[in-house]
């Protein structure tokens, strides 16, 4: 069994050599470091007093030299009293402990404790005696124990304390925690309480997304509850998140779980002494997020909230909406609020970060879609319309007592859809501005501190002791940050890392700077003071890189496209950067990836305004940028389809681009980057930069296929065809036009996909570009043969072919002389339709190119399908699906799986027609709604001969709506399967 928890590192003292100490002493890492005496807690002192007895305790009786020490403290920027620094920290701490706990030895110091008086070491021991209870199957007594550990985590280990050792251990941890709880999950399954472990999982899965070994837990936990789809449907969502956001495709033992799922593999039902199995169990949402530990004041207000939500029961919803300024504190308290009154809500509690204050705030579609997910529906059971997935939404919470966290809204209009509208649920909404206009709903607007609480929260992030010595120059900082709470957070943090600076020498810094910001607004002035304190004391170079790189739209910037900007060598930009993260002026994404606070991206913008000369380098700076994305993408697109033409046809560009080892690098980099890309894209549709954006189009065009970033994608191609249309450029608009209808096209809007080629064809001709002169009339012939024009596709498609020739492009040749086979066999005229494909497949394999060969060989599965050699057309179509799930074309993948139900429909196989058709549903296929209701034909077929009447009427007035809905040709077929239904 794998997630096998791994005991952090530590040696106890030898036998015998444990000095006599006070036994009522106890200590506590697995959350804030504290000590006690009997029942009284023990006064620690300043953060790094507690950041030395936390290194003394973690070593567990060994002696720490002074060295190893200051290292734990300081790494490697140690200050130049370090030395005595720890001897103070040590003289203190041994006149608060009881005698015999803090000793001197060997230059060193060492804290004795004695069994069982530390926190960690109890945990070590329970954890140890589980594992020998479930050596010998007492699984019972082993869920104990580990609980037990479980239970002694109080928040985040070593909480507050600063320094690097204090980071590594918090992470080493915290890692530790989850694998307990992976292995108490684990034996919880294995005892047959699988119902009952959906709802914590959830919340796990929620909590930490990328951990896969929760995901096959949950899946596990949900087939054993009868719920099969929503077990699959949790592993499309972790192929997807994981595709989104690093990459990469889940690990085996997560695929080979989902395919013995769905072979309903008998080694997976529940153990033989299981209790019997449950009515499949409500899935109960915990998603809110960590409160902040040293939340601060605000008594009234949690009073008042509290309340209010409290009191959801038998009213018909509670709803509350904060508003006040960025960085008031609206979020901190929602959460704490949330937190103090979730009992009241036993059913869940929903979270969201809407993303109002950005440029692209969340569709409240996509956020239902993840709401309803949460709260068990399937993937294949929510809606697509925002209404439908609405009110299907508030259908689910019916009955239930759920709270539900709207955070960082943009208006109303953005909140009203996913409001819960039920008895007993409640809603608590956080946005800037107040939302007098949302019916119903409690206003209150959230000011600043009062100046006592403001001194509170800087006191207990700077220290008591430092506070103490200097109280009127804490209250000159926290008055000069206009007692925001996020402007007190920073200056406090700033200043409990700099220990040569005085709570003095930052009241002096704040009060010389703010005379610039007099014409600001006061709540806007208290941030923008804070941050022009830090800002002022960057070097030239490091203030530079901090305006320029604000620039940019993207939600964070990788190292390489932050070197663009720069114009600078990576090293160069590496040390910059890290040196902003250093001043809390940028923050650390990941490794090799960095972000900004959207109100400091705002003040960097501003400064860039103010500062940066000429400004023309603002510019320039973007530009660099547009260069980079342009050339990395151009890279990729060469990569993965060697021989295709279109490299050739982009602008050139000054930047060489990122340079890539391997295949699967490259696409790493495009799916990792498609948010910045897609930003930098619509940040660059000025005159001058125009035909760069939309070439970038171009060059990602995978972002489109393969799903993940499909909607995105769309929206940014919309705004390059208008911006060249507004300027009348043919070359770009004719460009943009035929890359939004290769979208629309994928997403069935065929009749949309025609006009904009159209257009683009008369363009294309007007400016004589050869890439739009071969792809307009290559993308008309596949929209008018899914629109059962195949007369016309044809026409369109050797116009096509002639076009690519002229060019020289053999990959664009290819790829219409495959289409052509598609419509060939249509029309009857199979062996010709064979022939071209195969004359596809030459050319894609002549030129490497695998992705595209996998569309050639689906092409000349379909003519082989059609005249009855299933077997041939069943092995191109598994080499095909092999290579789109290696190339990540997760909506190619979908339509494949189509593909080979419709084989197996035609050799009578039903059965596993049905199951690829399912496959195909749960995936989602290129040509959208159109070809979901293609898809359900094809299964209420393979139903309707397995003897599921019920079930394939069901998928055909499904596909009969849709099809109806967009007068699709196709609708008559479904009337007539339908038709002997209405007639029994």
């Amino acid at each position: 069994m794998d997630g096998v928890p791994r005991v952090p590192e530590q040696r106890r003292p030898a036998p015998g050599n444990t000095p006599e100490v006070e036994q009522t002493s106890q200590f506590s890492v697995l959350g804030p470091v504290r000590a006690w005496l009997g029942a009284e807690q023990l006064s620690m002192g300043s953060p790094q007093q507690r950041a030395l007895l936390a290194a003394l305790l973690m070593r567990d009786g060994r002696t720490a030299t002074a060295s190893e020490l200051i290292d734990a403290l300081w790494g490697d920027e140690p200050p130049s009293q370090a030395l005595a620094a720890v001897r103070t920290y040590a003289s203190r701490l041994r006149k608060v402990l009881p005698p015999g706990v803090l000793v001197s030895e060997s230059g060193g110091y060492a804290v004795v404790v004695a069994d069982g008086a530390l926190d960690l070491t109890l945990a070590e021991d329970l954890w140890a005696e589980a594992e020998k209870a479930r050596g010998v199957a007492d699984l019972c007594q082993a869920r104990t124990l580990v609980n037990k550990a479980l239970s002694l985590w109080d928040g985040e280990p070593l909480a507050n304390v600063p320094g690097p050792y204090a980071e590594t251990q918090r992470a080493r941890l915290e890692e530790w925690r989850l694998q307990l709880l992976e292995s108490r999950l684990d034996m919880d399954l294995e005892v047959g309480c699988h119902a009952e472990s959906v709802s914590e999982l959830t919340a796990l899965t929620a909590a930490h997304p990328l951990r896969e070994r929760l995901r096959e837990l949950l899946m596990l936990a949900l087939y054993r509850s009868g719920r099969q789809a929503e077990a699959l449907a949790v592993y499309a969502d972790t192929r997807r998140l994981l595709a989104d956001e690093l990459g990469v495709d889940p690990r085996p033992g997560l695929k080979e779980l989902q395919q013995r799922i769905l072979q309903a593999d008998p080694a997976l039902a529940e153990p033989s002494a299981a209790a019997p199995e449950p009515a499949a169990a409500v899935v109960r949402p915990a998603q809110l997020p960590a409160t902040v530990p040293d939340f601060t004041g605000r008594a009234s207000f949690v009073s008042e909230l509290s309340e209010i939500l409290s009191s959801a029961e038998g009213r018909v919803m509670a709803v509350s909406a904060l508003a006040g300024i960025g960085g008031v504190g609206k979020t901190t308290l929602a959460v704490h609020v949330a937190h103090v009154t979730r009992t009241h809500f036993p059913d869940g509690q929903l979270y969201v970060d809407l993303q109002g204050a950005g440029a692209r705030a969340a569709e409240p579609e996509t956020v239902l879609g993840a709401f309803l997910r949460a709260l068990g529906t399937a993937d294949s059971a929510i809606p697509d319309s925002l209404e439908e997935r609405s009110a299907l939404y508030r259908s689910v919470l019916d009955g239930r007592r759920v709270l539900v966290v709207l955070d960082n809204a943009r208006d109303a209009a953005q909140v009203r859809p996913l409001l819960p509208g039920m008895e007993g649920c409640a809603a608590l909404v956080t946005s800037r501005i107040r939302m007098v206009d949302l019916a119903g709903a409690h206003l209150v607007d959230l000011d600043v501190m009062s100046p006592e609480e403001a001194l509170l929260l800087f006191t207990r992030i700077v220290g008591e002791e430092r506070v103490q010595s200097e109280r009127k120059a804490a209250l000159d900082v926290v008055a000069a940050c206009g007692f925001l709470p996020l402007a007190i957070r920073i200056a406090a943090s700033r200043l409990a890392a700099r220990r040569t600076w005085t709570v003095s020498t930052l009241a002096a810094k704040l009060a010389d700077e703010r005379r610039r910001l007099d014409e600001l607004q006061a709540g806007d002035l208290a941030v923008k003071a804070t941050f022009e304190l830090g800002y002022g004391q960057l070097e030239p170079a490091q203030a530079r890189a901090f305006r320029l790189l604000g620039l940019a739209d993207g939600p964070d910037l990788s190292l390489a496209a932050a070197a663009a900007v720069l114009d600078l060598p990576v090293e160069e930009t590496e040390d910059l950067l890290e040196s902003l993260v250093d001043t809390s002026l940028v923050e650390s994404a990941a490794p090799g990836r960095y972000r900004y606070h959207d109100l400091v991206r705002l003040y960097a913008r501003a400064c860039a305004e103010r500062d940066e000369q000429p400004p023309s380098e603002r510019d320039a700076a973007m530009s660099r940028l547009l260069d980079f994305y342009l050339a990395s993408a151009a890279r990729v697109y060469a990569i993965e389809r060697p021989g295709d033409r279109t490299v050739d046809h982009l602008e050139v560009t000054e930047h060489v681009g990122q340079d890539f080892s391997d295949d699967a690098k490259a696409l790493d980099w495009l799916h990792s980057e498609a948010a910045c890309i897609l930003a930098c894209v619509q940040q660059s549709l000025g005159e001058k930069t125009l035909r760069r954006a939309v070439d970038l189009l171009l060059a990602s065009k995978d972002l489109a296929e393969s799903g993940a970033s499909s909607l995105r994608y769309e929206l940014a191609t919309s705004a390059a065809r208008d911006a060249a249309a507004a300027v009348g450029d043919a070359h770009a608009e004719g460009r943009a036009r035929v890359t939004l209808a290769q979208v629309l096209s994928k997403v069935g809007h065929f009749d949309s996909a025609s006009a904009e080629l159209d257009r683009a064809s008369e363009l294309g001709e007007k400016s004589g570009d050869p890439w739009t002169c071969g792809n307009a009339p290559n993308e008309q012939g596949i929209t008018a043969y899914c629109v059962n024009n195949h007369g016309a596709s044809e026409s369109y498609l050797l116009k096509a072919i002639e076009e690519f020739r002229s060019d020289a492009n053999r990959a664009g040749e290819a790829s219409a002389l495959c289409n052509l086979s598609r419509v060939l066999v249509t029309m009857g005229r199979t062996s010709t339709a064979i022939d071209l494909a195969r004359q596809g497949m030459a050319i894609y394999d002549d030129l490497g190119l695998t992705f595209r060969l996998a569309n050639a060989k689906c092409a000349l599965a379909i003519a082989l399908n059609h005249v009855g050699r299933h077997s041939e057309a069943l092995d191109q179509l598994t080499d095909a699906l092999q290579m789109f799930m290696e190339n990540r074309q997760r909506l190619w993948e979908g339509t494949t799986h189509f593909r080979i139900a419709q084989v197996h429909l035609s050799a009578r196989h039903s059965a596993q027609a049905a199951q690829h058709a399912e496959q195909a549903l749960s995936i989602g296929c290129v040509g959208g709604d159109w070809m979901r209701a293609n898809v359900l034909t094809l299964l209420g077929r393979s139903l309707n001969n397995l003897g599921q009447l019920d079930r394939a009427r069901a998928c055909w007035q499904e596909a009969l709506a849709i099809h109806e809905g967009s007068e699709a040709p196709e609708a008559d077929e479904v009337r007539r399967l339908l038709a002997p239904i209405a007639a029994a």
